[in-house]
């Protein structure tokens, strides 16, 4: 099974097919997350469910793709992000974005929570890139406690359930996979 008419494929090649379903996969997930928070008016499309979404559609064979590394990932980011929150005294401290620039404190927070964030999933050996992204949404308070984290955690959910079932769905035969992402 394909997700684009065999006709199609010499016309685009490997590549081609393979952005596509990854357009289309992303889409899918991103877009689901979307329609749940407009049905539930939560803000649930967040920065950091696009790489989560990339990582289940592009590299589902992967360690970052696997569920259990997903969780772990945003978990340890959360959990991580929250205590720079607190120990930067940031806990109501307004956004980066509606302060225009950030202080002092948040670049601390950011730093050291994502940075803590990459040690903690080395120390465990569960590795997952987009966890990153959701400490620092936390630190900056782009994802403050309250809705707009809760949102953030509902819109993960979603796409670390949905992820694993989306990425197997098969890609057009190019070959050699190894070859086919070079």
């Amino acid at each position: 099974m394909s997700l684009l008419p065999t006709d199609l494929r010499p016309l685009l090649g490997a590549r081609a097919i393979r952005g596509a379903r990854y357009l289309l996969l992303t889409a899918v997930l991103v877009g689901a997350a979307g329609v749940a928070g407009s049905l539930l008016s939560w803000p649930v499309l967040t920065s950091t469910i696009g790489p989560t979404a990339y990582v289940f559609a592009a590299h589902p064979d992967t360690e970052a793709a696997r569920v259990r590394h997903a969780l772990i990932g945003h978990a340890v980011a959360l959990g991580v992000g929250l205590a720079s929150l607190a120990a930067f005294g940031l806990w109501d401290h307004p956004s980066v974005s509606s302060l225009g620039a950030p202080t002092p404190a948040q670049i601390g927070a950011a730093a050291v929570g994502v940075g803590v964030t990459v040690l903690a999933l080395e120390l465990v050996g569960s590795h997952h890139a987009p966890a990153a992204a959701t400490a620092l949404l936390i630190t900056t308070g782009l994802a403050k406690p309250g809705r707009p984290l809760a949102g953030l955690v509902v819109g993960l959910a979603l796409v670390i359930a949905a992820g694993p079932l989306v990425g197997r769905i098969p890609v057009a035969d190019s070959g050699n996979q190894r070859e086919a992402h070079r």
